[in-house]
């Protein structure tokens, strides 16, 4: 697929899927939503690609939230179809590989969403957040209503869907939304650093921590536990973990396989 919408940049080990619609405060169109998937299935696909890091284009927003002109033609319908914005978000936050949300600016709506369905969110000081749904009489849709509510808790969930305030960065972090802010000048870097810490584990042992933690986010406790257990009964008979183990003792750097 030749990208209108996006840019899809590998650099070593990490593939950037950036929305590339500034003119629109990178607004997630239908047409952007089929790219990105593309580029999902592009970056799963190559061995060389670590880890998968969402942004937006420019220095104003991540992205904006749906694109409205769509949004006024939709119907019931439309909200069942398959292919749609929530079923991108399921599918990215099971991705295999990490993710990671390098927020640049607004992430409203559907914007907040997509930084949401990442497993780590680092947010520029000049970035902010928010559900504004509400305003046009529907909900948060993709995920929205249940994933802030996981993240934040249910009374602050509540508090910005509701109202569709929008916080900035600095209360995003106090409210555990993002891990991490910085100023726009260190945000590349701080994603990288991030990303090179993530690439010198077990790409194994990264895949199953993953799993681990959204699947027994989602179940009973006990369940969970037993999942955890038995992803550690994988990696215990993975060639990753005798080559960790040996590196430690051998005091050396492990090179890890992924078998």
């Amino acid at each position: 697929m030749e990208y209108q919408n996006i840019a899809y940049v590998k650099e070593d080990r990490l593939a950037y899927i950036v929305i590339n619609r500034p003119e629109v405060r990178n607004a997630l169109s239908q047409a952007v939503l089929d790219e990105m998937e593309d580029a999902l299935g592009r970056a799963e696909g190559d061995d060389d690609v670590g880890v998968v890091i969402f942004t937006g284009q420019g220095e104003k927003a991540f992205a904006a939230g749906a694109d409205i002109q769509q949004l006024a033609e939709a119907e019931a319908v439309d909200a069942l179809k398959n292919g749609d914005m929530q079923q991108l978000y399921d599918k990215i936050e099971a991705y295999q590989k990490p993710t990671i949300a390098m927020v640049n600016g607004f992430a409203l709506g559907g914007g907040c969403e997509l930084a949401m369905c990442c497993d780590i969110r680092i947010a520029s000081i000049h970035a902010s957040f928010g559900l504004p749904e509400l305003s046009l009489s529907i909900i948060p849709g993709a995920g929205g209503t249940q994933r802030l509510t996981r993240l934040v808790g249910k009374g602050k969930a509540l508090e910005m869907i509701l109202t569709g305030k929008r916080i900035s960065a600095e209360e995003a972090l106090a409210i555990g939304l993002v891990t991490k802010v910085v100023t726009p000048e260190r945000l590349r870097t701080e994603v990288e650093d991030t990303c090179a810490s993530i690439l010198a584990k077990g790409p194994l042992a990264v895949q199953l921590a993953k799993l681990s933690v959204h699947m027994g986010a989602e179940t009973d406790m006990k369940t969970a536990l037993m999942l955890e257990r038995l992803s550690q009964a994988v990696l215990f008979n993975s060639e990753d973990k005798n080559e960790g183990a040996r590196a430690f003792l051998e005091k050396r750097k492990p090179s890890f396989e992924g078998r």
